[in-house]
């Protein structure tokens, strides 16, 4: 300011000043915030994909067993069913065994009825009665579901619609029984009718709580109007994922009488689900994506419902010959052949339980390559569980465990093939609901909203006329993430992914110490912090920025900088399981296990409870211990699973308890308890700060 300046000179420049202050710190705090939602967002694709691989992992050692013990061993009878082998009745015989007409509503029922043929208003009154918190009774969901097999199985392979008849299609991602974005679409965009014509783009059900009624809603408008309805199959309308991430669980809680013919009804419709959608003959709907070798015109001509898991040649085997490679437990020694293993018995507490595929030896075989697939079912499999990339080619999806990721070129080469101009797919949450990639030939569609936690993403859906143009939607359907701010918003999410991570690291306890010893050769207790991140990502893989997640983790360290990595299980905060089963003979490496793969575990159990009952038998318990003991290369004796068994089954009754179980293995974060409150309370902003203050929570 020079000499002589008037006030209004002065006033000016400070003015300035301080505006460059406050553009400075808002730039800072922006850009803090978006670092911590981005690290947050990649904590939950992490371990969601994680579990995804293990869940693919799960399916090949099942069929692995299915193909190497003999049909009337114990251990094949356990999981046969889920394989469908015993599915051999024609579909008239099927459909009496689904039928309806002896299920009596009772008086009191106050739900919808339903009469066939399904009107609009009843289509309109079951997503009222629904948004009520109303459920539909078991007669009139099994004759619904059995009106929708019938109609689904006049369907081709890949529908084709036109935009003339309409002024424009909207086409939805995944819901992923999330009810509140449904029915926010409805509400925004309008019902289903012959003027709103919709394609739903797979993955209905799983992780969230209402995926059975986003079912019966679709599948009635479907059946009013099925030229105008379109739905594509995902890679979660399959019933073994089902077992794992929730909607088998919600059916059989919701329909405890008539649960499993629903189940398996829905088994089969899930495998009519048409796989495409192409609109004007230019734009492709699919769920997952494409692969190098993705043919349209094979995909349209194949039996869809007929393609199954238990032909187990590999992608490999149309690649190059190669052998097996068998490891021996009980340090006995390797070796190679191009033949089964020798003495391999039906029964799996015999010798044949000393002999366990080597994945990892396998002539360097990639987890893609392992997959169990022929040609038809390769083609279903990338379509449904493939991801875009940024490079050129096409890899094995080794995150995921299946499908492909495919690069700008393929997508070149595909729509020029097939004369097509844009391709939209959903299968991976978006922050902002959508995603253009690969010069804007390829649109990620994610339509539920709030994913991972409240504020973790928007949902969106497209609205498509007639020039083809993607008119992206977008929303957020929770009304409590109107009431919090942004820092609030980003703040909740961030905890909520740093629970689950400290669950993680928890469960890897045993596995952590050792890779954290390879760097403190003294055993002094203490490792500097890049020692630190590096041995956590040799064990976790996860691919986080584990140095700037240390402010989150690790709140403790020495004068010297240094990381005390015991002090830091402490610091984690988790408590174990219970204490019947922590105080029985089980090492702490093994209930480490046990935790880390508890979702796996929960997997087979609901597998070998064939009625869908919730309750498997003691000689199935034990069976089931022999099969995950197998498939995770450690040895449970029999004493301990006849310990486990007896803590278990504390009512005595000779049978077990699956929900009591998987509750004794639970894990919990005394960080997070205000966190847990929050999600069941699902209060206002307001209601949650007087929550914090409360000192019982």
């Amino acid at each position: 300011i020079k000499i002589g300046s008037s006030l209004a000179d002065v006033c000016n420049v400070t003015s300035i000043r301080a505006a460059v202050l406050i553009q400075r710190w808002y730039r800072q705090y922006v850009a803090r915030t978006e670092m911590r939602r981005r690290y947050t967002w990649h904590i939950f694709q992490s371990i969601e994909y994680s579990g995804e691989q293990a869940q693919i992992k799960l399916y090949n050692f099942l069929g692995y067993l299915m193909d190497n013990f003999t049909p009337s061993s114990n251990e094949r009878n356990l999981i046969s069913h889920i394989f469908r082998e015993n599915d051999i009745c024609r579909d008239a015989e099927w459909e009496r065994y689904f039928c309806y007409k002896k299920i009596e509503v009772p008086e009191i029922y106050s739900g919808p009825h339903l009469t066939f043929p399904l009107t609009v208003e009843q289509a309109v009154g079951l997503v009222e009665a629904f948004r009520n918190k109303k459920q539909l009774h078991s007669r009139y969901a099994l004759q619904l579901l059995l009106e929708t097999w019938k109609l689904l199985r006049m369907l081709p392979n890949i529908n084709r619609i036109s935009t003339c008849h309409s002024k424009e299609i909207t086409i939805c991602g995944d819901l992923h029984g999330q009810l509140e974005d449904l029915l926010l679409i409805f509400y925004k965009n309008g019902m289903p009718s012959l003027e709103k014509p919709y394609v739903f783009n797979g993955d209905f059900v799983d992780r969230g709580k209402d995926s059975i009624e986003i079912l019966l809603i679709l599948f009635a408008f479907l059946l009013v109007y099925p030229s105008d309805v379109y739905l594509n199959r995902g890679n979660h309308e399959d019933h073994i994922v089902n077992l794992r991430y929730g909607f088998t669980k919600e059916v059989l809680t919701k329909y405890k009488m008539h649960g499993k013919r629903i189940l398996k009804l829905l088994q089969k419709i899930f495998s009519w689900l048409p796989l495409a959608t192409v609109i004007d003959q230019k734009v492709l709907v699919l769920h997952g994506g494409i692969s190098d070798s993705t043919d349209l015109n094979l995909l349209a001509r194949l039996d869809r419902h007929n393609v199954s898991l238990r032909r187990r040649e590999t992608r490999a085997q149309h690649r190059r010959p190669w052998t097996r490679t068998w490891t021996r437990m009980s340090g006995e020694p390797t070796g190679s052949s191009s033949v089964e293993p020798p003495s391999l018995s039906p029964n799996l507490s015999g010798p044949a339980t000393k002999w366990l595929l080597n994945v990892e030896q396998q002539t360097n075989l990639s987890t893609e390559d392992l997959l169990p697939v022929i040609p038809v079912f390769h083609q279903i499999l990338d379509l449904l569980w493939s991801d875009p990339m940024a490079q050129e080619g096409c890899v094995p999806n080794e995150v995921r465990g299946g499908g492909c990721y495919w690069g700008p070129d393929i997508t070149e080469d595909f729509l020029n093939k097939h004369n097509l101009q844009l391709i939209i797919r959903s299968h991976e949450c978006k922050q902002d609901g959508y995603e253009f990639c690969h010069n804007r030939k390829v649109l990620t569609l994610f339509s539920a909203s709030n994913y991972y936690d409240v504020g973790s993403n928007r949902g969106a859906y497209v609205k498509l006329g007639p020039d083809l143009v993607p008119y992206v939607v977008q929303y957020q359907a929770s009304s409590m993430i109107r009431e919090l701010t942004v820092r609030q918003s980003v703040g909740r999410t961030e905890r909520s992914a740093l629970k689950v991570l400290r669950e993680q690291l928890f469960a890897h306890k045993s596995d952590l110490i050792c890779a954290f010893k390879k760097f403190d050769s003294e055993n002094t207790g203490v490792v500097s912090l890049n020692d630190w991140a590096s041995a956590v990502e040799s064990v976790m893989h996860l691919d986080l920025p584990w140095r700037m997640l240390r402010c989150q983790l690790v709140t403790r360290k020495t004068s010297e900088g240094m990381i005390d990595y015991y002090d830091w299980f402490n610091e984690l905060a988790i408590i174990g399981p219970n204490s019947d089963v922590r105080t029985r003979c089980y090492s702490e490496s093994l209930l480490e296990t046990l935790y880390r793969h508890r979702s796996t575990l929960e997997t087979i159990f609901r597998i070998v409870d064939t009625d869908n009952s919730g309750f498997i038998t003691m000689e199935d318990f034990r069976q089931t211990w022999k099969l995950l003991s197998v498939y995770l290369k450690m040895e449970i004796t029999d004493e301990a699973i006849s310990d486990l068994a007896v803590t278990i089954d504390s009512n005595q009754d000779g049978s077990i308890d699956i929900d009591e179980f998987m509750e004794a293995f639970r894990l919990t974060d005394k960080k997070s308890r205000l966190e847990r409150g929050r999600s069941m309370f699902m209060g206002t902003a307001t209601d949650l700060t007087k929550l914090e203050g409360d000192p019982n929570i």
